[in-house]
């Protein structure tokens, strides 16, 4: 490889807000200038929401709202539907857009436009669905039901490693209980999510349903702190979540998060270990160059097995196809920014002090030069309870951690402060059920796959978050009850 592909920067959107039926250019949260992170090459100045934006994006959600929810359920059904067929009309235009906004290669955002289009399907048939429930009164005979209601207005804060997927995830089940959105896509991955708010528009969502405010930590505040958001759903990192916690205090906001994971992939003596090498790799390469809450970026192996799947994951991470993500061959790409290249950098610099170095540990220079690459690193011999495994690397680095029980396992499992997912492989049935009631997460899979269907309820438990999306608990995430008591 020699070069690397130019961005088609002709088919980026507007670059404005979108509030209410209109489009703001003029904005008081300043500029930020983007970069293309597969070159290092500046793709645009993107206006950024301040209060005064955030404020006149949340009056127009309120002022939709009424009609919204008033909406027949068909007909608002019918505009997610809408919506999934415009994912999928427009999927080469967003895939393009995503591997501008952060790298992703677009062999994983075409696979993630398909995700997206299943999850507005998906929730789609849960706007017809909702109602509530009649419920039996003592000692007075009465009649009492309860109603699905939606909150109102809902603050979404998306991160920038998967805008298209996390817009479906969250939106969706929102929209479809009857709520108003108010986006706030990240400074660093604007594009995708800028396309996807004009094409709510052409779905027949009405103006102010959906806006997208683009911006940073100001516009962020902002939201969680407005008095005319009724939630807040955010997703992204533990240390803006504990903020945000403290900003929605004053107004008592309930809040939904998906946060960080430092996922376990335990990988028993009777696993098939070419399964077991491709799960480890997952959580590095495949997976967005290890950008991903649910990565598996501990790798816990039997101790018969340990030092030949040791050897295999090296063997693998060394001929992970890395290059050029407009490459439809290409499986990793580069890390978002030159900061987060320069901290995974160090992340790695302090590893090798504790760990054995089995694979990686560089920069990538040479035809990666103008972009952020890091080699897929892979480390033996981590202790648990150093930095390197208790921490969210966000990068494509791997901590593999022998162990001599079944106990053990779920004990390094569970020794973290988070719980998103974890993985196990095995093919020992009773072992499979034993081990996956034990483990802390609040998903676990068995023996291959990292899909999460819009059928699924998805989130994390201790510092991985709280609150569900996918499946019905989606629906219910988004909606409140209402009780009704009628004396007989």
């Amino acid at each position: 490889m020699t070069s690397f592909t130019v961005p088609d920067l002709s088919i980026l959107p507007p670059l404005a807000l979108q509030i209410g039926d209109g489009l703001v250019t003029d904005t008081s949260g300043g500029m930020h200038t983007h970069v293309y992170s597969g070159t290092g090459s500046v793709t645009g100045e993107i206006p950024l929401a301040g209060a005064a934006e955030v404020d006149a994006a949340v009056r127009a959600a309120r002022a939709a709202f009424p009609g919204w929810w008033a909406t027949p359920a068909d007909a608002r059904r019918d505009a997610l539907l809408a919506m999934a067929r415009l994912v999928t009309e427009h999927a080469a235009e967003l895939s393009t857009l995503n591997v501008i906004d952060n790298g992703t290669p677009l062999m994983i955002t075409a696979f993630q436009n398909t995700v997206a289009a299943g999850l507005f399907t998906y929730n789609a048939g849960w706007a017809d669905k909702g109602g509530g429930e009649v419920h039996r009164t003592w000692p007075m005979r009465a009649l009492d039901y309860s109603l699905d209601e939606p909150y109102g207005v809902v603050g979404v804060i998306i991160p920038w490693n998967g805008p298209v997927t996390a817009i479906a995830q969250v939106l969706g089940p929102a929209l479809a209980a009857g709520n108003c959105v108010v986006l706030k896509p990240p400074e660093m991955a604007p594009y995708s999510a800028l396309a996807m708010g004009r094409l709510f528009r052409e779905a027949g969502f009405p103006p102010g349903v959906v806006n997208v405010v683009p911006g940073g930590p100001e516009a962020g505040d902002a939201l969680v702190r407005h008095q005319g958001v009724d939630k807040v759903h955010f997703t992204g990192s533990g240390q803006t979540a504990r903020i945000i916690t403290h900003a929605a205090a004053d107004s008592l906001k309930p809040l939904g998060f998906e946060l960080g994971g430092k996922s376990a992939v335990i990988v028993f003596d009777d696993a098939d270990l070419d399964a077991a090498t491709s799960g480890a790799l997952q959580g590095i390469s495949f997976n967005l160059a290890g950008q991903g809450c649910i990565n598996g970026t501990r790798v816990l192996v039997h101790r018969p097995i340990y030092d030949q799947l040791v050897e295999s994951v090296a063997a693998a991470a060394a001929d992970v196809a890395i290059g050029d993500p407009f490459e439809i061959d290409t499986l990793m790409g580069p890390v978002v920014s030159e900061g987060a290249c320069q901290r995974i950098l160090g992340v790695i610099d302090e590893a090798k002090h504790s760990s054995r170095l089995v694979a990686g540990g560089v920069r990538m220079y040479g035809d990666y030069a103008g972009g952020f690459y890091v080699a897929p690193t892979v480390f033996a011999d981590v202790d648990n309870a150093s930095s390197l495994a208790q921490n969210e690397v966000f990068g494509p680095v791997q901590s593999i951690i022998p162990f001599d029980t079944e106990a053990e396992a779920v004990r390094l499992a569970n020794d973290t402060a988070f719980g998103l997912a974890a993985y196990v492989y095995t093919h020992d049935l009773g072992r499979t059920h034993r081990v996956a009631e034990a483990l802390e997460a609040g998903n676990v899979w068995v023996n291959g796959g990292v899909g999460i269907p819009a059928s699924v309820p998805f989130g994390g438990v201790k510092q991985s978050g709280y609150g569900r999306i996918g499946g019905a608990a989606g629906i219910r995430e988004f909606s409140r009850p209402k009780n009704v008591w009628i004396a007989l």
